[in-house]
């Protein structure tokens, strides 16, 4: 299994996701923190392909595969235990070639109670949104580096009506162009970032004082989400904020922990 998501919320209760072609995409659950797990949802089709997982509590769980039979599949589960598809009727096609990606399980993100976005790539890097759960959905370009199935956006976040994407080349990790773009509307429309980070970035986040994004060959804050700032950084392949903190993962088990240091230095507006 190549596992790409986890989710927990109490220590018990624990979520795993692992990505791959049909069967090897697989949501295992565990209710007594690891011990012992259940396999709850795959998928034999050769397209499924589980990108991301997300949830607001333990009962309440949605997962992203890439297109099956031409359209993006979501699943959902309300009782954390039996996990089906979302109607598909009003999802709008994927493009030929189109994809999510699991760099970091957030390509698909749950925002609030009712919205759901995820984030794609390939031939255009494109942003679908549910303000519905995944009842009803519309989809927007965004100026993110698209064009060929390394290219993408690879996070999606929300803060207010700012919503913020990043991504890249993963084939090209310090190429630095078209890496971050945001959106003033919820997502209807999107514009580049005006100072981008310089590579592609694989993970972002929100935290108090703005955005964090991550990638392979560093890391950038944004107060905006317009503007970037280079921070010292390791390489890390993902990131996350739970209970004020902020977290990093990267190759062979590094983890950092993110520490904001405008606080003791007044006079900078980065950390």
């Amino acid at each position: 299994m190549d596992f790409r998501g986890v989710q927990t919320f109490d220590g018990k209760a624990v979520y795993v996701m692992s990505s791959g072609e049909g069967e090897q995409s697989r949501i295992y659950k565990s209710a007594d923190g690891g011990s012992t797990w259940e396999m709850q949802y795959s998928d034999k089709r050769k397209s499924f392909f589980v990108d991301a997982l997300a949830c607001a509590d333990e009962r309440h769980c949605f997962a992203l595969s890439d297109p099956v039979e031409g359209k993006f599949l979501l699943l959902s589960t309300t009782d954390g235990t039996h996990w089906k598809e979302l109607p598909r009727e009003q999802m709008p096609a994927a493009l030929p070639q189109e994809g999510a990606f699991a760099a970091s399980n957030s390509s698909l993100l749950l925002y609030g109670k009712s919205d759901l976005y995820f984030a794609t790539g390939g031939p255009r890097a494109r942003v679908f949104h549910s303000p519905d759960l995944g009842q009803t959905w519309t989809v927007s370009d965004t100026p993110i580096l698209s064009g060929k199935p390394s290219q993408g956006i690879f996070s999606i976040v929300r803060a207010g009506e700012m919503v913020v994407v990043v991504g890249g080349d993963y084939s090209e990790p310090s190429r630095g162009e078209k890496t971050a773009a945001y959106s003033t509307d919820e997502g209807k429309s999107w514009h580049l970032a005006e100072e981008l980070p310089k590579g592609d970035r694989s993970g972002v986040d929100t935290f108090d004082a703005g955005f964090v994004a991550v990638g392979p060959n560093g890391a950038e804050t944004s107060r905006d989400g317009i503007h970037w700032v280079g921070i010292d950084s390791p390489n890390l392949n993902a990131v996350t904020f739970i209970s004020g903190k902020g977290w990093g993962v990267g190759a062979k088990g590094l983890a950092a922990e993110f520490v904001d240091q405008t606080e003791y230095t007044k006079e900078s507006a980065t950390p």
